[in-house]
């Protein structure tokens, strides 16, 4: 393990456009899916819910926690409705499943959506049985990432040291509390909508395009 490295002992990955690539462009069928369920809710044109959802998005960290706030939506209708996509625009990366089986010490998911669709995501990329856990929205009862309530809820449900723990996020604003609590955080800059908004350099540790390639290069290094 590369010596930036050496100290991690739970290694916390968040799920759409990290383990995936952001040019797989799976959100464009789940933003489809939201842009029906606002108008459907507030009865307006596309153009006006796509409006809705989309400051929800940049305000509230999700278009869910928006939604909840203004309108007491039922966050699992929403879930169950907005996750109901196919997954065949991903394609298994064994090169990230065997990058991961290495990888030493714990591994979580943290996500903002839900664990029935992440585990759908995870087996469509080969790593079904990679993690031990998958923290989700409900799990952090729905106060989305970068809300620092998420963050506290997935350190006390599995006793984890923030001091010894690595966290890997396409949205760099997600990284803003996990560096606050001592995590070491890594940003991937994969050209994902909005992830450079809200960023701050002080709490981003290192910079990468690509999971698997990354965890290749550290396991491998011998620096």
């Amino acid at each position: 393990m590369h010596p930036d490295f050496a100290h991690v002992r739970t290694w916390i990955f968040d799920l759409d456009n990290t383990l995936y690539p952001a040019s797989t462009d799976l959100f464009a069928l789940i933003d489809v899916r939201m842009g029906e369920y606002v108008q459907r809710l507030l009865g307006v044109d596309a153009a006006e819910a796509r409006r809705v959802q989309k400051a929800h998005f940049l305000e509230h960290g999700t278009t869910l926690s928006g939604l909840m706030r203004s309108h007491a939506i039922d966050p699992r209708e929403f879930l169950d409705y907005v996750h109901n996509i196919e997954m065949d625009r991903i394609a298994e990366d064994r090169r990230l499943v065997e990058a991961m089986a290495r990888l030493p010490g714990r591994k979580l998911i943290f996500t903002n959506g839900d664990a029935t669709y992440a585990a759908r995501v995870l087996a469509r990329i080969g790593l079904t049985d990679a993690f031990e856990a998958i923290h989700d929205i409900h799990a952090c009862a729905y106060q989305a990432k970068p809300d620092p309530q998420g963050y506290a809820a997935l350190i006390a449900a599995f006793d984890i040291d923030p001091t010894t723990a690595l966290f890997v996020e396409d949205m760099a604003r997600n990284l803003v509390p996990a560096k606050a609590l001592g995590m070491t955080t890594v940003w991937v800059d994969n050209g994902s909508e909005s992830a450079g908004h809200g960023a701050d350099p002080a709490t981003i540790d290192h910079v990468i395009d690509d999971v698997g390639a990354w965890l290749h290069a550290i396991q491998e290094s011998d620096a």
